[in-house]
């Protein structure tokens, strides 16, 4: 087993055992593949793990699989941590996708949309909020039904938000209450961002949205109800991020909540 060491900005050394691609389900359908999403933005800390687990839990479960890495011009180093990690793992798996400057989330996952040979298409974070472990139990959920989609869900089932103050939880809370109430939505999570699509309605739903940032995941389910796509859910442990400061602050939540309104007026 080859090991990977990122220095990392805080002069720390991280070792990172490469994990093995042998599958231990040699008969598992290669037919479906498997296009991870990853927008980073000053993730040099935190790219390697979310890299190395990816790589261990579908090695595991013996999905094909690739990882498309868009990062908008971080200063910290993250695509130089990219370019090792791709080194390390091969091309055929890292793929590098980046942009000159920070551009936006939604603009990301349609960078990234754009570049990916699956025929599945899965959104996570970067910043190990979203565990890689679920990704099994998404796609299994997926097969269940013939889910068009597929989200976790904090607020369902086992699900949960683990390493938040009061005032994060309330915000969350109260954000994910106003849209159930205002747009009556069909599911229980707007505000996560930890999901599966087809691919072909995850390029059916951007042609309908308009947002941008962090309405633009809200703005995805609704227009799939509109659309008649069938949503499957995913109790989903949300861990705040280990490395690095949170992204989201007051010119976020205002995006967010002239979103909101924006949506309801249109929908």
């Amino acid at each position: 087993m080859r090991r990977l060491k990122i220095r990392t900005c805080g002069f720390k050394e991280i070792d990172v055992a490469m994990a093995s691609r042998k599958s231990s389900h040699p008969n598992r359908d290669r037919v479906d593949k498997y296009s991870v999403l990853l927008p980073t933005y000053n993730e040099r800390e935190n790219l390697p793990l979310i890299v190395w687990l990816l790589v261990k839990y579908f090695g595991e479960s013996g999905y094909n699989y690739e990882v498309i890495v868009i990062d908008d011009g971080s200063p910290d180093g993250t695509l130089e941590v990219a370019e090792q990690l791709q080194k390390i793992y091969g091309e055929d798996k890292i793929l590098l996708r980046p942009r000159a400057k920070k551009l936006g989330l939604g603009t990301a996952y349609i960078h990234g949309m754009r570049h990916a040979t699956g025929n599945f298409i899965i959104i996570m974070d970067a910043d190990l909020s979203h565990h890689p472990k679920f990704i099994p139990e998404f796609i299994a959920k997926q097969k269940e039904a013939n889910y068009d989609l597929v989200s976790g869900t904090r607020y369902r089932g086992n699900g949960g938000v683990y390493g938040w103050d009061l005032r994060r939880k309330l915000i969350s809370r109260g954000a994910n209450y106003l849209t159930q109430v205002l747009l009556r939505p069909g599911a229980t999570d707007l505000t996560g961002s930890f999901r599966l699509y087809k691919k072909k309605v995850l390029e059916s739903l951007v042609e309908h949205c308009v947002s941008k940032g962090y309405v633009f995941q809200m703005e995805m389910i609704v227009r799939a109800r509109q659309l008649n796509y069938t949503v499957g859910e995913v109790p989903i442990s949300f861990v705040d991020r280990v490395y690095g400061e949170s992204k989201l602050g007051g010119n976020e939540i205002v995006s967010f909540v002239k979103g909101l309104l924006t949506l309801f007026a249109t929908t």
